[in-house]
């Protein structure tokens, strides 16, 4: 018995590491895609994994643990131009774990989180890595629920940003990279679409004096949709258009819509930033609030959040006539949905729905680079129309312009109460005396709210 014992050890013996290989999960493949503001790095894995993620300075470097894993696929090989990651290389640690270095031209922060199997991929572990340098979102002006001029300076402002300032628009081109969008029969696809108006309406945004433009992507990449958001905060945009053309299986619907945020989407994107501390506060433009003081915070967000919501739907149907004049409009009102781009608190956003790609005729038409010069001249005369008739204190809209720095007869307006406004800063913005204000908006005295839509006097 023991001889047998003992040869079926010897048979067993050489077959033992192979068992425990098995239990291993196969790194398959290694995948690496650039973006202007990260690099992205994919591992193909045959399962959930546990792993760590760390950094080493001196040289700079970037850890993965892989527990209880192999690597039975190729690493990739990073691009030269590739501004963070120079090399990848792998090792075996603690007899069955592999760990993954990458070697950085710079420091580097990251966040790995895994996909599960969807859309003919299989489980991915997933880091995205940016610079360590890159700008961090910048908070907005505080919101005090009343703001009132200091009589001793009623002529006097107080030096939140240069006079004259341009207007930010930034211009979001929906889908890329990864993700191609809807499909048209004759194989056009939304990203590049979208990409192409994105850049024509840029352009169209910065040969007008006072408006600059912000590209969230300006490539075939993918950007994720709250990357969207923070990116657009980050520059402290004052509007925020994306760019997309519609879909749908009866391929006889045409015509151009402009969504808004849905007051179901404003309200679970209000609950979110409230769950997050330093949201809250980033909203609230860094207002110290008690601890458990959650009922003033909620107000002071709801606040800003219906003041964006309302100026998103003025801005949007500002767009929404003028595209009426290119060509059928899908829907003749603004429509609302839940879209994750437009859900910025605090920033104005309208998704634009150019055209159903899905309709032969309006594909064609979508290809076409005049019509699409068109589609993004209609756009910006919309946005026009929307700053002119309620322009941000120290801009060019603000001096009646209209963003061609004119010098014709000061004309009546509207302007939106934002955080932090004083009504003598207001009045020398608009270039009207603290006086004139108060009569044509009845006010008894100095006292404005954020949200508060005053008119401004003629000359």
């Amino acid at each position: 018995m023991i001889r047998i014992v003992a040869t079926l050890v010897l048979i067993l013996l050489p077959l033992l590491p192979n068992a425990l290989v098995a239990g291993q999960i196969d790194v398959q493949s290694a995948r690496i895609s650039n973006a202007p503001d990260h690099t992205r790095l994919v591992l193909d894995v045959a399962g959930p994994l546990q792993h760590r993620v760390f950094s080493l300075p001196d040289p700079d470097r970037l850890v993965i643990d892989l527990t209880d894993a192999r690597l039975s696929g190729k690493l990739a090989t990073p691009h030269a131009s590739d501004p963070l990651v120079g090399r990848i290389r792998s090792g075996i640690r603690d007899g069955d774990d592999l760990r993954l270095v990458l070697d950085l031209k710079q420091p580097a922060r990251a966040k790995s989180f895994h996909l599960s199997p969807r859309d003919g991929h299989g489980h991915r572990l997933v880091i995205d890595l940016e610079p360590k340098t890159g700008n961090k979102a910048a908070p907005r002006e505080p919101a005090p629920v009343m703001a009132k001029a200091d009589p001793g300076l009623s002529l006097s402002v107080r030096s939140k940003q240069p006079p004259q300032r341009d207007v930010l628009i930034a211009i979001d081109a929906g889908h890329g990279g990864k993700d191609p969008g809807a499909m048209g029969a004759a194989g056009t696809r939304e990203k590049d679409i979208t990409l192409s108006i994105a850049r024509k309406l840029a352009a169209k945004v910065e040969r007008r004096r006072g408006m600059r433009a912000l590209l969230i992507r300006d490539g075939d990449y993918f950007v994720h949709l709250r990357r969207r958001i923070e990116k657009a905060r980050e520059h402290q945009a004052d509007l925020f258009v994306s760019i997309h053309a519609d879909a749908f299986k009866d391929r006889s619907v045409r015509g151009s819509s402009v969504f808004t945020l849905s007051y179901g989407g404003a309200t679970s994107e209000a609950a979110r930033w409230l769950a997050e501390r330093e949201n809250a506060a980033d909203l609230i433009g860094g207002v110290d609030l008690p601890e458990r003081n959650e009922t003033l915070r909620k107000v002071l967000i709801d606040m800003s959040q219906s003041a964006t919501l309302e100026h998103s739907g003025i801005a949007a149907e500002k767009v929404l006539v003028q595209l009426r004049t290119l060509g059928k409009v899908h829907q003749t009102r603004i429509q609302k949905a839940g879209f994750a781009v437009l859900k910025s608190p605090d920033i104005p956003s309208m998704l634009v729905e150019t055209a159903f790609i899905s309709n032969p005729e309006e594909e064609k038409r979508l290809r076409n680079a005049s019509y699409q010069d068109r589609l993004a001249e209609k756009i910006l005369l919309g946005i026009i129309d929307y700053f002119t008739e309620y322009p941000l204190p120290g801009t060019h809209f603000a001096r009646n312009d209209g963003g061609d720095g004119g010098q014709g007869r000061r004309q009546a307006g509207k302007y939106r109460i934002v955080a932090g406004d004083t009504l003598s800063e207001i009045a020398q913005s608009h270039s009207v005396t603290i006086a004139e204000l108060r009569s044509a908006n009845n006010l008894r005295d100095d006292q404005i709210r954020v949200g508060q839509v005053l008119t401004i006097p003629g000359s």
